[in-house]
């Protein structure tokens, strides 16, 4: 039976929320080498391991939210699931990532080796909590069946324009995501209706990424991070402007101007990666890294506004997925078990190893 070809998709920063806590432990308490190896860094960095802060007792949103340890924790999560996934089934054509999820598609797509992967992302995390400046609000340009309501994306975005140091963070599928300092925020969330019962959403612990406001973090994410940390891909990738890097052929002084440089401090467009990742590429699946499945409706939002395959609502995406599913997100049990070597007994022998 022929493979087919996967778009990977890496997940931001908050995909690790108290229904994963544990997730490493499940799914990957056979890759004691790899846990031990990150965990010696966050160690000498006088940092909680990995490996304490997946196995606590407990799940604090104030502990596991700060940047300097869900950056690192979600980088492993997800890291070790890219490994997971069965290449024998799948041929990964592509790798792209939302927003922190950037620095992970790079270690995925081999343009960062598991420690440089690390490095990127526990330096950049750290620098954005210790900075911790301004904040990200969410709010939709869909109804509650995913279909754009007319006129309201722009609406959305011309409130940037209105309230001073408002800026649009990431256009993620139907929704945007706001970043500011705390006037711009309170101000925008004012000005926003109420909607689906949870929006507008301040997101906790999160900066105001993507936005000039992040000069400083980027100035000195330079300083700390050398581009001789970057290699060539092994797997193209597509960044948050949808631009591709090819695999073995890639610019890496731009590469690390573009990461370390715009995808800072310029809107990060997810929707225009995975846009481009479906009409470049033509991927047979899509394939969410874990932890959690966070990105799992603005990916499919994203196949909405291109009617990838006629859907045209979530209705329609739902449909699809129960008949022949083409979007696998492995924080979900039963579509990890789809992509994973040795498929669903490996992850019952996971878990046994608990």
């Amino acid at each position: 039976m022929p493979r087919k070809t996967a778009l990977v998709i890496c997940p931001g920063r908050g995909a690790y929320n108290r229904e994963e806590l544990g997730y490493l432990g499940r799914y990957h308490g056979d890759k004691s080498e790899l846990l031990a190896r990150i965990d010696a860094h966050r160690t000498a960095a006088g940092q909680e391991t990995i490996s304490a802060l997946d196995g606590a007792a407990s799940f604090s949103v104030s502990h596991f939210t700060r940047g300097d340890n869900a950056s690192s924790l979600i980088y492993t999560c997800a890291y070790l699931d890219f490994h997971s996934i069965d290449t024998d089934a799948y041929d990964i054509v592509a790798v792209t990532g939302n927003s922190m999820g950037w620095y992970i598609a790079l270690a995925c797509a081999g343009a960062l080796d598991i420690d440089g992967g690390f490095e990127f992302v526990n330096t950049m995390g750290t620098l954005m909590h210790d900075a911790l400046i301004g904040g990200q609000l969410l709010y939709p340009f869909v109804d509650v069946n995913w279909e754009e309501i007319p006129g309201k994306r722009a609406e959305l975005i011309a409130l940037t324009e209105r309230i001073p140091n408002l800026h649009v963070s990431i256009y993620l599928g139907g929704m945007v995501v706001f970043a500011g300092d705390a006037a711009a925020l309170e101000t925008a969330g004012n000005a926003l209706e109420p909607v689906q019962e949870r929006f507008p959403m301040r997101l906790a612990n999160h900066a105001a990424f993507h936005t000039p406001l992040q000069e400083p973090v980027a100035l000195e994410g330079q300083a700390r991070l050398p581009v001789d940390l970057l290699r060539q891909p092994d797997i193209p990738l597509i960044d948050g402007r949808g631009h591709t890097w090819l695999a073995r052929g890639s610019n890496l002084d731009a590469l690390w101007n573009y990461t370390l440089g715009h995808q800072v401090v310029a809107p990060y467009d997810f929707t225009s990666a995975v846009r481009n990742g479906l009409r470049e590429f033509a991927p047979d699946a899509i394939i969410i890294l874990g932890p959690g499945q966070a990105l799992g409706g603005a990916v499919a939002q994203c196949l909405i506004n291109e009617r990838w395959h006629d859907i045209s609502n979530k209705r329609d995406f739902l449909e699809q997925q129960a008949i022949d599913p083409f979007v696998y997100a492995m924080g979900i049990e039963e579509q990890r078990a789809r992509v994973v070597r040795n498929g669903y007994q490996a992850t019952i022998e996971g878990r046994a190893k608990l």
